[in-house]
């Protein structure tokens, strides 16, 4: 198992040379540097914890300004902890880059949802709307908390109600890799993942079974040619 830090930057298409579309979501992958370790023995459990993105010593507060002091490493904008047994191995200073996952491969996706703050069930659940004529005041309220005979001095727990939506943890399962580049520092993944663009997420080896392995066709390389160098002016 394995595991890296990227931030999404917005979704878009690419094709297969036979006209295969693919919409993939561009998650950009910089380098993870490797700052502390969690171990068994002092922690309970074993684990990377990776700073992502510079950011200037001067804006960092004491506490975390000493994790990256302590491992003489620069100051990072982000701290994380990954875990996977492919990645332990990893030495304090090393980096993890998107050559740690290759093309066609299944992963997890786990980043927060974007934010609705307060909301009524009728936009967070789907609910049906009141009648709107006939004098009827009552239109988007939550409805009735009758529980049919049942517990009728309380509320049943888990009772769909207004109240705060998001952001709450997401896991993707099973999003195949369309494309791994190292060399420009992204991974497209297919279809869409939780957050808003510039939001964090992480892709982790997927955990759950697969029992047929997607098929990913070499995509169409749209990089410019360079120009060839001008002839040089003939003399006279």
């Amino acid at each position: 198992m394995k595991s890296i830090i990227g931030r999404k930057m917005g979704m878009t298409e690419v094709f297969a040379p036979d006209g295969t579309m693919y919409p993939v979501t561009v998650i950009e992958i910089l380098p993870n540097l490797i700052v502390g370790k969690k171990t068994m023995e002092r922690d309970g459990y074993e684990a990377l914890r990776v700073g992502y993105e510079d950011k200037p010593a001067r804006l960092l507060n004491k506490p975390e300004k000493g994790v990256y002091d302590k491992a003489n490493l620069p100051t990072k904008a982000n701290l994380y902890e990954l875990k996977g047994d492919e990645i332990y191995g990893k030495q304090i200073g090393e980096t993890l880059t998107a050559a740690l996952f290759a093309t066609g491969e299944v992963v997890d996706v786990i980043g927060h949802n974007k934010g609705h703050g307060y909301s009524g069930t009728i936009k967070k659940y789907h609910h049906h709307i009141g009648p709107k004529g006939h004098g009827s005041g009552y239109h988007r309220h939550i409805g009735s908390l009758a529980n049919n005979g049942r517990d009728n001095n309380r509320v049943i727990p888990g009772k769909k109600m207004s109240g705060h939506w998001g952001p709450e943890q997401v896991t993707i399962h099973n999003v195949t890799i369309v494309e791994s580049n190292p060399e420009k520092g992204y991974i497209l993944v297919k279809g869409g993942v939780p957050g808003p663009r510039k939001a964090i997420v992480m892709l982790r080896t997927a955990v759950k079974t697969q029992f047929k392995k997607p098929e990913v066709k070499p995509l169409v390389d749209l990089t410019p040619a360079p120009e060839a160098p001008a002839e040089e002016a003939k003399g006279e």
